[in-house]
């Protein structure tokens, strides 16, 4: 029996473990166990079953030194991953949007773990175990947990690579277990409020739509919460919908035997353009979510994981407002044709909820008449800049705007700092502009040197949408030697987190390698964020698709003053760009901040300082650099940060014949935060 059991237990590999590093790891009874300072003077446990047949996690446990709690018993993690075909040849490579993998054939799976052999690592405050020997179709790698000090946070990952070319990949995560380990399962729905249900036999498996991504699961001493990375977990759609993420129950989806609970996709998305995850072959793709473990009970825990994104809201910062851009709500199409509307709008309410002090809108993207006839574009601009000065007020501030996809090639958006009236088209008889008896300056614009000179009359901007990918296929590339991509009145591009690859530890990089582009040009751009979304309401996942500028703004105008400040902010570069959870209130290069230039010593190094505030443990800082040639790299590990923390960095940066730099910091659960440019002397 004995012999036996031997044969069944697989070989732990504690090279790579740290015994100083706060956390101890003991082998016995077939048992791999991790114990870590969880903060608040508590510890979390992990314990890894080493027998080839028994669930992989033996139990999960949080306590202080004198009494350790077990929340839950023989866990397996549940991870399904459902793979199709992405479309390489007809537009552009791995940076399609328009795709729809959930129209062609597709094949679900789920991971399968066969243990072959364990392995733990120290990395800073972090603590890794792999365990070898998961499958799952044409992929296979390993599950992976991820324990951060100071927190009772676990990461929970199946790291999984393939050979086969031109996969997309959709996933759905969770925990599952044998038995029934929980008396009761809590969430908030989507009006944020505590829901709950006792667990019974059941022989089905519930999904809904609730706010915060999360479902909690009670065990008799504790609570554990599944959730995912708040933004990574999404990839873009073009409609926000909450597509009930949780699902709990019996045998989800004929693949995952036992009782789960766990985050789920919709394999249609929106019903619109669905192109799932990016899987290159080679590539390391994480399909990962966290577990937060809690002695709380009846769903208290959820306070904790809302800290995370500070409840889905964007935290004030004094001296900054924040703004978003480019969503086609097409308000004015429902005003004019007389839907009934509350006077707060539900997007709007959505907006002021989540904290975004200023909403930059994308007008007339289907409905309205851009390019005429004046009957109706007059009156649809007048109704656009009325409904925007009675939604302003407070803290929040509602900006016309529009992506006129027009004269200059590719798609762009636009912005003036007040109210214009304007046309996107004009016959040969027609005047430039013109004084118009009921709306005043009129222009009709009837080609792109026409179009830059109404951004310097009126002292506009505009800047690339989506850029390199979907209408933007190929620009700002193809026209960045024109006079109008060249002028100060082109802003530079817009940020997004399109596509989606989980192999990368940071999101958008398409438009963050644009932005290094843009500056070995010579130009001076900036890069603004953008959440490209049509329709959305309270109840809508707003948060998960959605990031903001913060801009540096004394105080928020008023709309019947205009805003030429924002324009000012966005035009100077004074914001940084983020998902919510790491924010840069200050950066600079030798004490020069952005606008400004600054002079490396002889030798060419500088002193790179910014102040970082986060809710999940960072993961590194990225200095990017150029000489007009080439994009150089330096990473810096930040994988002793602990959850929560707050800190002035300061990093000594040999840039010698570089011309620029900028700094992005990055999350371990992929939320991040970028500055703009500050260029070098």
């Amino acid at each position: 029996m004995a012999a036996v059991n031997l044969q069944a237990q697989v070989p732990v590999d504690l090279k790579g473990f740290d015994k100083k590093s706060g956390v101890q790891a003991t082998v016995g009874e077939a048992m791999l166990s991790i114990e870590w300072p969880a903060g608040n003077a508590e510890t979390a446990k992990v314990s890894i079953d080493l027998n080839k047949t028994n669930p992989l996690i033996g139990s999960l446990g949080v306590g202080t030194k004198e009494k350790q709690y077990t929340i839950a018993r023989n866990l397996d993690p549940a991870i399904i991953l459902t793979v199709g075909k992405r479309d390489l040849v007809s537009q552009n490579g791995w940076n399609i949007f328009f795709d729809k993998t959930a129209y062609q054939k597709y094949q679900s799976y789920a991971v399968k773990l066969e243990k072959t052999d364990v392995k733990v690592v120290s990395s800073g405050s972090r603590t890794e175990i792999t365990v070898n020997g998961a499958k799952a179709g044409p992929f296979s790698g390993s599950i992976q947990f991820t324990l951060y000090n100071g927190s009772p946070l676990m990461n929970v990952a199946a790291v999984m690579s393939t050979n086969v070319d031109s996969l997309a990949v959709i996933y759905d995560i969770g925990l599952t277990s044998r038995d029934t380990p929980w008396e009761k399962l809590f969430w908030a729905d989507t009006e944020d409020y505590m829901r709950n249900v006792a667990v019974a036999k059941m022989d089905t498996v519930e999904m809904m739509a609730v706010k915060y991504r999360t479902i909690i699961g009670q065990g008799k001493e504790g609570n554990l919460a599944v959730f995912p990375a708040p933004h990574q977990y999404f990839y873009p759609l073009d409609n926000c919908y909450n597509l009930e993420h949780i699902w709990y129950g019996e045998n989800y989806r004929n693949l995952l035997p036992g009782f789960g609970i766990g985050i789920r996709h919709d394999l249609l998305g929106d019903r619109r353009w669905v192109p799932w995850f990016n899987a290159p072959p080679g590539t390391q793709q994480r399909y990962n979510f966290f577990c937060l473990l809690s002695r709380e009970k009846d769903g208290k825990v959820l306070e904790n994981v809302k800290a995370f994104t500070h409840s889905d809201k964007y935290e004030p910062l004094p001296g900054y407002y924040t703004m978003s851009s480019h969503f086609h709500q097409e308000h004015v199409d429902d005003v004019l044709t007389r839907k009934p509307l509350p006077d707060m709008p539900g997007f709007v309410k959505a907006f002021r909820n989540t904290g975004v002090n200023i909403v930059h809108l994308a007008e007339f993207h289907g409905p309205g008449s851009p390019r005429g006839p004046e009957a109706k574009r007059w009156p649809e601009l007048k109704m656009m800049f009325a409904e925007c000065a009675r939604l302003s007020g407070g803290n929040f501030l509602l900006l016309p705007g529009e992506e006129p996809n027009n004269f200059f090639g590719g798609h762009w958006m636009n912005i003036f700092p007040k109210p214009v009236y304007w046309l996107m088209s004009r016959e040969k008889d027609q005047p430039f502009v013109e004084d118009h008896p009921e709306y005043g300056k009129v222009y009709r614009i009837g080609s792109k040197d026409e179009m830059l000179k109404l951004l310097e009359m009126e002292n506009g901007l505009a800047w690339t949408a989506h850029a390199r990918t979907k209408g933007s296929t190929g620009f700002p590339d193809k026209h960045k030697d024109e006079a109008f991509f060249k002028s100060d009145r082109f802003l530079g591009a817009a940020w997004k987190a399109m596509p989606a690859d989980l192999s990368q530890p940071k999101l958008g990089k398409r438009v963050l390698d644009l932005m290094d582009d843009m500056a070995n040009w010579g130009y001076k751009k900036n890069v603004l964020a953008e959440a490209d979304l049509f329709r959305i309401e309270p109840n809508y996942e707003l948060y998960g698709h959605l990031n903001v500028n913060y801009l540096q703004l004394d105080q928020l105008p008023r709309f019947e003053d205009g805003w030429q400040p924002v324009l000012d902010a966005m035009r100077k570069g004074k914001f940084f760009v983020t998902t919510g959870e790491v924010l840069i209130p200050a950066f600079r290069v030798n004490n020069a901040v952005v606008g400004e230039m600054a002079k490396p010593d002889a030798k060419g190094n500088v002193e790179i300082s910014l102040d970082a505030k986060w809710t999940f443990p960072l993961n590194r800082a990225e200095v990017i650099s150029g000489d007009g040639k080439e994009v150089f790299h330096d990473m810096i590990n930040l994988n002793d940060t602990q959850a929560f923390g707050q800190k002035s960095f300061k990093f000594t940066q040999n840039l010698k014949g570089r011309k620029w730099l900028r700094v992005e910091l990055w999350d371990v659960a992929a939320n991040g935060a970028f500055t703009q440019i500050i260029w070098l002397e």
